[in-house]
């Protein structure tokens, strides 16, 4: 009896320290070796920042990779993916230190649209993003080709990837409403509001070079105009300054002066 309680108490500890290695095995390989040539070639935010900055958008590359599974369905997960779904989740929370996506565990990519059902072939996908809700609570689905088409188109004012990041920064209040009551100061809610619905009305007038999109709810519009932020500071500085300004104090990030280190 002692022999064989010794042989189980041997086996789990093997079992134990077998999953924990397979634990850090898989964190370590989360993180591509050449992450940061990686980011240095795809993703202009990085390139922009100073040498001490990079080092702590790495690490926070780094973090993110260790506790967000990313797996593909239907698509190969490559190092360049898992680069750029970090880094996507890093640039609007850059400006706070030590943020957790708490509400976030996989990242699921898709080779490209997929439908309501999370179905990628067939006729009626038009789905490039989505954070999940209910029994899909925690997790984000993306369209790969959208994803990389985010980072490497650097003239439009979109990123799909960041579009579903913000969704998520929204929804840590408890809903996505396109108001990050976390992140913006109370004195500062009505007037964003304000200028929201303002914003909203010129869009649907067609009056406003804001992707149309942002114009279905207030949420959509807060996403859509994190976009244009991070993806054209300067333009949206110049033709939306009011707008340029309250998302500098949600973000705590000025973008568009990044470019002048």
């Amino acid at each position: 009896m002692v022999l064989f309680g010794l042989i189980m108490i041997a086996l789990i500890l093997f079992l134990y320290f077998t999953n924990m290695y397979s634990r850090w095995q898989r964190k370590k390989s989360a993180v591509p070796t050449d992450y940061r040539s990686l980011l240095q070639t795809n993703v202009r935010y990085y390139q922009q920042l100073s040498p001490e900055e990079k080092i702590r958008f790495e690490s926070m590359v780094q973090r993110f990779l260790k506790r967000t599974h990313i797996e593909g369905v239907g698509a190969t997960v490559e190092p360049l993916d898992r680069v750029l779904v970090a880094a996507s989740a890093i640039i609007p929370i850059f400006g706070f230190k030590n943020w957790e996506y708490f509400n976030l565990t996989n990242v699921i990519l898709y080779p490209d649209t997929f439908d309501e059902t999370y179905q990628y072939e067939g006729g009626r996908r038009n789905i490039l993003g989505m954070v999940g809700s209910g029994a899909l609570n925690g997790q984000m689905l993306l369209s790969r080709s959208a994803l990389r088409e985010g980072f490497s188109n650097t003239t439009d004012k979109q990123n799909t990837a960041i579009h579903e990041f913000v969704h998520l920064l929204d929804k840590t209040d408890g809903t996505i409403d396109g108001l990050p009551s976390k992140l913006l100061e109370h004195s500062y809610s009505i007037p964003w509001m304000k200028l929201v619905h303002q914003t909203i009305q010129q869009i649907s007038e067609g009056h406003t070079d804001i992707n149309p999109y942002g114009a279905i709810n207030e949420a959509e519009f807060f996403a859509v105009i994190s976009e244009y932020f991070f993806e054209r500071p300067d333009q949206l500085a110049e033709k939306h300054p009011e707008l340029y300004e309250m998302l500098t104090r949600i973000f705590r990030q000025d973008p568009g002066k990044m470019g002048g280190k």
